[in-house]
């Protein structure tokens, strides 16, 4: 199994969200946090803003993995949402994007978090992979394509996005 399965329960996936902003997007990641009991809206909203402030968490090809660290969390907590209609996001190259994967980490976590931020982006570098992602239909069809992902083996790479 994959880093990224272990860290995204189903309730934690939102599809086809009617959000029109970066803004938006945390606000709704706060409220999934909240209502599973991971963390606070305010404190997910404030800690996804501050690290936007240091630059895009947009990757490109319609995917931002907006990340940060919570004081207090115990385990790395994730949690996927699929935007009805592409938003700005300030990604390298320009797309919108309407695939964001929110990533929350323990404040000290450091191997893991890079570990974790590696996997989802070879993740989403796989382009036949982000086409089913965005064809799901239900969460639960949804994680089971994050589920059965693999990634590649070390020394392997990824093809390029």
């Amino acid at each position: 199994m994959n880093l990224i399965a272990k860290l995204l329960p189903e309730s934690h996936i939102l599809l086809d969200a009617d959000l029109t902003s970066k803004k938006r997007v945390f606000e709704q990641a706060g409220l999934i946090f909240e209502n599973t009991g991971s963390a606070g809206r305010n404190v997910v909203f404030d800690c996804l803003f501050a690290r936007e402030k240091l630059g895009s968490t947009g990757l490109g090809q319609g995917v931002a993995i907006p990340h940060g660290r919570i004081k207090g969390l115990k385990t790395a907590s994730g949690a996927m949402i699929r935007v009805r209609n592409a938003i700005p996001f300030d990604a390298p190259d320009g797309q919108n994007v309407n695939l964001v994967f929110v990533l929350l980490v323990p404040e000290r976590a450091t191997d893991e978090h890079l570990q974790i931020l590696s996997e989802l982006a070879q993740m989403f570098c796989d382009k036949p992979f982000r086409e089913r992602l965005l064809a799901a239909t239900t969460p639960a069809e949804l994680l089971q394509l994050i589920t059965s992902w693999e990634p590649d083996a070390p020394g392997q790479h990824s093809p390029a996005v």
